[in-house]
């Protein structure tokens, strides 16, 4: 009966009450399609929330762009960050039933946990990892370029993390500290985070649209693709980012008339229907302040929004003198904020389908000046005077730079000597490959090729489907490192800026080991014309190629009968008769393929 009462309560909950009916929202649509038109967004949903009601909920532009098919309030986008409320929440109410405290140290109750460096290990507390303040950077890269499926292998690397600071002594945003919160759940109830989620808030909510991985998101219906805006304000469709092992700081994909009912828990105390979801002392300590982020103090463009804190899963500011409590969210294709403000009654939720999108706070604070009556602010109008004035800033920047690249340089090893695996044990690894005359770096998802800049330092660019584009240029460069020997022995990028040195990943080179006894062979001499042959002979374990007149040099297996030289951009390809004896190779060099046959 109560299962049937619920439904009854969710069928009559998502109808939302029109906007027509509510004097504060007159014309609202106008203003929000004005917005649309200035970000040139692909599409977006708004739903706002009153107490316990849905008091307007609207879709503008489109889900399928090429398509057209329109989006609307039941529309699903990934929400990404906005998802860490709920991985905090989960905390909430095991607190409640005496599972844990938020003062206990994470390693309690995941023992295979290691940070850093013992001081860490001693002193981080679970409500650190809450509120952003472990001293730890975001170290992104870790997971965005190096996924997995399996948690424990990436909670593995955060021993390899470096802080920038110590504990409790500045703000700084960490994805695997939410991580480790969803870690921390799994081992205590024994299920995954997934069905956490799930069990504890999707279903007893009703959010019968929502649910938590990429695979349910591509087979469910009215489901919006995500988008890129590009320089020429057109949109290009991305692919879904699926998050994987780092799910519970963001992977809950929903719609603004499912997320309406997550911020009317939020707004009641943590009551939805008279029934308790969330309990009531966590969400006062969830929304009240458990690290400053910065003081955030008011301008003369935003005299009445300022202050700028951090509690469990949610940012708080002073938005013209009301209490604000949101969290926004940005993955691959998809922007989103969820908002309320709790003294007020009122909520606002906004999902875009637009990368990196500016739209979720335009619409938000669009939205609350009206249902606040507060003075409006033209938004939109702002987001254009601001979007010109980061263009021209742009502008007079780039005629100011002055370009370090040294001209006329080249990298010290032929391309061969680049390529191998490289590692770090706190991301992962990647594959450098040598192709034609380039050099492309091989992640789990992504390909970019290295563009080479001067000596051993390269620029790289993502190759996708229509191309490089090698127009967007950044600051992110792989600088190959020799070791005292010569070799090639690892790349230095920058990829955490909170830290003042680079990761290192270390090279293990791609070449195989061929006994002795096989290496023989290929011992022999080939003619590559009359009179000029390439003889091949084995010493000690190691292959030689001598060209007439010229030096003796190593050659090196890349596979079997595939070798290549380290002294010049050169391949030998070994080739066999039918009795598969050595007859033949060919040499590969400057894009010519030279057949040799063997004479000896």
């Amino acid at each position: 009966m109560k299962k049937l009462f619920l439904l009854v309560f969710s069928i009559c909950f998502i109808t939302p009450v029109l906007s027509q009916t509510d004097k504060r929202l007159k014309n609202i649509d106008k203003e929000l399609n004005k917005i649309l038109e200035a970000t040139n967004a692909a599409g977006f949903a708004v739903a706002v929330v009153e107490g316990d009601k849905i008091v307007y909920a609207k879709g503008f532009g489109y889900r399928d762009v090429e398509n057209k098919i329109p989006a609307d309030a039941n529309t699903l986008f990934a929400i990404g960050s906005s998802t860490k409320a709920f991985t905090s929440a989960v905390l909430g109410q095991l607190r409640a039933d005496d599972k844990l405290s938020f003062n206990d140290s994470p390693r309690k109750h995941i023992p295979e946990l290691e940070f850093f460096n013992d001081n860490m290990n001693n002193n981080i507390i679970i409500k650190d990892l809450m509120s952003h303040r472990t001293g730890l950077p975001r170290h992104d890269y870790s997971w965005y370029l190096f996924p997995t499926n399996d948690r424990a292998s990436l909670m593995k690397r955060v021993k390899h993390q470096e802080p920038f600071t110590g504990i409790r002594q500045q703000w700084y945003y960490n994805n695997f500290m939410f991580l480790a919160q969803g870690v921390i759940a799994e081992k205590i109830t024994g299920k995954s985070w997934e069905d956490n989620i799930r069990e504890r808030f999707i279903k007893p909510l009703g959010m019968s649209r929502s649910n938590v991985t990429i695979d349910e998101m591509k087979t469910a219906s009215n489901t919006a693709y995500g988008y890129e805006t590009k320089k020429d304000n057109s949109n290009s469709k991305m692919d879904y980012y699926d998050i994987a092992a780092m799910a519970p700081a963001g992977s809950i994909n929903s719609s603004v008339n499912d997320m309406s009912r997550w911020l009317v828990t939020w707004i009641n105390k943590g009551k939805f229907n008279d029934e308790v979801i969330i309990p009531e002392t966590y969400v006062n300590e969830a929304m009240s302040s458990q690290m400053i982020i910065g003081a955030n103090l008011p301008t003369k463009e935003t005299p009445d929004v300022h202050f700028s804190n951090y509690g469990y899963g949610w940012f708080m500011a002073s938005y013209k003198g009301h209490y604000r409590v949101e969290h926004g969210g940005n993955i691959d294709g998809f922007s989103a904020n969820a908002a309320f403000y709790p003294s007020d009654s009122l909520g606002i939720v906004v999902l875009a389908n637009q990368n990196g999108s500016r739209v979720p706070s335009l619409v938000r604070n669009t939205i609350a000046d009206r249902m606040l009556e507060v003075n409006q602010t033209d938004w939109t109008q702002r987001f254009i005077d601001d979007l010109e004035k980061a263009k021209k800033a742009q502008a007079e920047a780039e005629d100011k730079i002055t370009s370090t690249k040294v001209e006329n340089t080249k990298p010290s090893h032929i391309k061969e000597e680049y390529t191998g695996v490289y590692s770090h044990p706190g991301y992962g690894e990647f594959n450098i490959s040598a192709e034609r005359d380039s050099l492309f770096a091989n992640f789990k998802l992504i390909k970019m090729w290295l563009k080479h800049e001067h000596y051993d330092v390269f620029e790289p660019f993502q190759v996708e489907e229509t191309g490089i584009d090698t127009s967007d240029t950044g600051p992110l460069r792989f600088k190959f490192i020799m070791s005292n020997n010569g070799d090639i022995s690892g790349i230095e990028a920058p990829i955490e800026p909170a830290l003042s040195d680079p990761i290192i990943f270390e090279r293990t080179p791609n070449t195989i080991d061929i006994s002795a006894e096989d290496l023989h062979k290929y011992i022999g001499k080939y003619e590559l014309q009359p009179g000029f042959v390439l003889e091949i002979t084995v010493k000690d374990g190691k292959i030689f190629a001598q060209a007439t007149g010229q030096g003796k040099n190593e050659i090196f297996a890349k596979q079997e009968d595939h070798f290549f030289l380290k002294v010049v951009e050169a391949q030998l390809v070994f080739s066999k008769d039918e009795n598969g004896v050595v007859n033949m190779l060919t040499l590969h060099q400057g894009g010519a393929k030279i057949p040799a046959k063997k004479i000896e």
